[in-house]
């Protein structure tokens, strides 16, 4: 009989104990993505506006030709709204990204370390004029670095 009461105590507890963790897991909300937290669409779209207004008119990128001669080639329009799917489907949004990739459509560009880090500056002053946090802003410069092997391929001038 003991062998019984203690098998059925051991089951008991389990079950209890499997069912506080499912309820603990319950209670506790899933972390939401970074698209969501960045305010979604809309809000992407608006940092991406300044944030490419602000890449378009800095002198350290102007100074390299080849960037200053695509931007005669790639309308602004299009620029943002490819910048705005890559960041929103990057982020965890809806968005399909229909660009081309990173490397096909910034190789001929020859960028350097300096021109990265002067748009990484450009990023980050958007980012603060738009108040995002600094974990959401931490988050989305990691992403961007992703792209840099495929972006900065230009020897420092």
């Amino acid at each position: 009989m003991r062998k019984r009461s203690w098998g059925t105590a051991v089951l008991a507890a389990a079950l209890l104990l499997g069912s506080w963790a499912t309820v603990l897991a319950e209670d506790k909300p899933a972390e939401k993505s970074l698209y969501e937290r960045l305010g979604g669409a809309y809000a992407i779209a608006s940092v991406v506006d300044d944030f490419i207004d602000r890449l378009l008119v800095n002198d350290v990128l102007n100074a390299n030709p080849q960037i200053k001669a695509a931007r005669g080639r790639v309308p602004k329009p299009g620029l943002k709204f490819h910048v705005t799917t890559f960041v929103c489907m990057a982020t965890g949004g809806p968005c399909k990204y229909v660009g081309r990739a990173m490397k096909d459509s910034h190789a001929h560009l020859n960028i350097t370390e300096k021109e990265w880090e002067a748009m990484v500056a450009d990023f980050r002053k958007t980012l603060d004029q738009f108040k995002v946090p600094a974990k959401e802003q931490d988050e989305l410069v990691a992403l961007v670095g992703t792209t840099k092997p495929d972006i900065v391929t230009g020897a420092a001038k």
